[in-house]
């Protein structure tokens, strides 16, 4: 059985009104932004199914997919960026964590989607 995303192309672009990554990436691209949204809310989706999630939690993870998609599409180079920072004539760029960009598990996301992420009650970390 092959992982699926849980966004389908249709949503992508008729739901979400996504125009940002060409046709033919989305598949790849919706693929990733799933796996990287089950590494941040520790498989629990896997793990009890997608369909066994709320309607709230699912919509929710559908809007997250999207938005993850075409920000990691918009800044691949930069997630992708082995530098952690760099600095040319008194101008420097810094990667990583930062007012506006949350990393975790190696998936840089921006901190909104991320609040919104955590909205479904799947990011946090249960003590055992």
């Amino acid at each position: 059985m092959s992982y699926k995303s849980y966004v389908t192309e249709d949503y992508y672009q008729n739901q979400h009104d996504g125009d940002i990554i060409p046709e033919e990436k989305i598949e790849k691209a919706l693929k990733q932004a799933s796996r990287h949204i089950d590494s941040l809310t520790y498989n629990r989706i896997v793990s009890q199914g997608f369909s066994s999630l709320t309607e709230f939690q699912q919509e929710i993870i559908r809007e997250v997919v999207c938005m993850q998609a075409d920000f990691e599409y918009e800044n691949a180079d930069e997630i992708n960026s082995v530098l952690s920072s760099y600095s040319i004539n008194g101008v420097s760029a810094q990667f990583g964590s930062s007012w506006n960009v949350f990393t975790d598990k190696g998936v840089a996301m921006k901190r909104d989607v991320y609040a919104l992420l955590q909205q479904t009650g799947l990011c946090c970390m249960l003590a055992r």
